[in-house]
């Protein structure tokens, strides 16, 4: 079955990279831990919020690359403790999130089992700009100029 893209619509132009962004969003992985929230924490600001009970500081890495933020965590097994009763996960786990261009991670804060991820996010500068129109004869002498200076 083909799948059509909406993006390939041609008044659309240039948004090659928002595409692969969704299809790179479809791949990742729907699972439910670590559990999460994601929270406005101001007018440009966002604040996610992961629950992980049982990590320390030491098991947990944070990697942001190109619009990609990762949250990876990896416990160290405890061969020490003989459990009677184990609830709490002890599973390794990866949580992808792809940002928006120009946003920013300003800080990671881990907390009584929460880590605190903040980002900024700037507000898009409105751009306009004029665009010069000249005719198709200045296009023509230019081109005819350039053929002419080639033959000497």
């Amino acid at each position: 079955m083909t799948r059509v893209s909406l993006l390939k619509n041609p008044l659309l132009l240039g948004f090659d990279q928002f595409e692969r962004t969704l299809e790179q969003i479809a791949k990742i992985p729907v699972e439910g831990y670590p559990p999460y929230n994601i929270e406005r924490i101001g007018s440009n600001e966002l604040r996610i919020t992961l629950a992980l009970a049982g990590f320390s500081l030491q098991d947990l890495e944070i990697l942001l690359e190109d619009n990609q933020l990762s949250i990876k965590g990896q416990k160290k097994d405890d061969d020490q403790s003989m459990y009677l009763h184990r609830g709490i996960a002890n599973r390794q786990f990866n949580r992808n999130f792809i940002i928006a261009d120009g946003m920013e991670v300003v800080s990671a804060i881990f907390d009584n089992g929460l880590l605190h991820i903040d980002l900024l996010q700037p507000k898009p500068a409105r751009k306009i700009r004029k665009i010069k129109i000249s005719d198709g004869l200045e296009k023509t002498k230019n081109k005819t100029l350039h053929v002419l200076k080639d033959k000497d």
